[in-house]
């Protein structure tokens, strides 16, 4: 916590970011505050508590971290979640996914993939797209209050495991920490991070976790993708089957079925 507060200052001390949003578990948001005050006594720091993100308090809210010059600014996971980004960043975005998928699928018919795999990625463009047109259909909101118009520049998150179980599209099967669905809280908090990355030049988010990795090695290309998304692009790493080929390696292990009474084979991600 302390490391989080301090690197928090410094940062508005040296000029670096303006605003600092820390988004920590929904319990800990008052002690996150309490904490940061007994560091820096002085600073002005803006805690949500649970009537400020009622559907009747929340636009006064962010309004009040638009228009004000706080230090810091901490709030739950769940009302991190309720500040939307704008409907046009959100189309973007979802765009650039499923044209990333598109192009995927191109790939794996050129080479004649398996009609499963093929159908899989299908499959997930297809949620995107009803996705993308669910956004598209609802009634546009001039009063809304959105991520942007915040003014934050400086993004982060304690106990940033809760979003690993983000949607991976790719040609592999039956592996394990790859999550063909996707929660809404992973998604927004992508779209968030590739915004910020615009924003900052790739250097306005922090994630804070004991467990990066702890069931599968997909999760550290999970968490690079929130954070070094301009790096993968970059190195041409972006798409998980290029990373997963570059820094590891598929074996097969043998695991115990889910109802006990038996084996069974299960790829993993190994040698990174």
């Amino acid at each position: 916590t302390y490391e989080m507060v301090a690197s928090a200052m410094e940062k508005k001390r040296l000029g670096l970011c303006s605003k600092t949003l820390i988004v920590v578990p929904n319990h800990l948001t008052e002690q996150m505050a309490s904490e940061a005050l007994l560091l820096y006594p002085n600073a002005e720091i803006l805690v949500a508590k649970k009537t400020d993100f009622k559907k009747e308090n929340r636009k006064k809210f962010c309004a009040r971290i638009a228009t004000g010059n706080y230090d810091i600014i901490v709030i739950g996971h769940s009302q991190f979640e309720k500040i939307p980004l704008s409907a046009e960043r959100q189309h973007m975005y979802l765009q650039r996914q499923i044209d990333d998928v598109i192009d995927q699928i191109a790939l794996l018919k050129s080479s004649r993939a398996e009609n499963f795999t093929i159908k899989q990625m299908e499959r997930t463009r297809k949620q995107l797209k009803k996705k993308l047109d669910k956004l598209n259909d609802q009634q546009r909101k001039d009063d809304v209050v959105t991520f942007e118009d915040l003014g934050v520049d400086s993004l982060m998150v304690d106990e940033a495991h809760y979003f690993k179980n983000a949607m991976i599209a790719t040609k592999m099967r039956n592996v394990a920490g790859i999550s063909q669905t996707e929660s809404q809280k992973s998604s927004d908090m992508l779209m968030k991070c590739m915004y910020l990355d615009e924003v900052t030049g790739g250097h306005g988010i922090v994630f804070a976790t004991g467990t990066p990795i702890s069931n599968s090695m997909t999760e550290m290309y999970v968490m690079m993708r929130y954070l070094q998304r301009g790096l993968l692009e970059k190195e041409g790493l972006l798409n998980f089957d290029s990373w997963a080929s570059t820094f590891g390696e598929s074996i097969t292990a043998i695991e115990l079925n889910p109802t006990g009474t038996g084996y069974r084979n299960k790829n993993q991600i190994r040698a990174i």
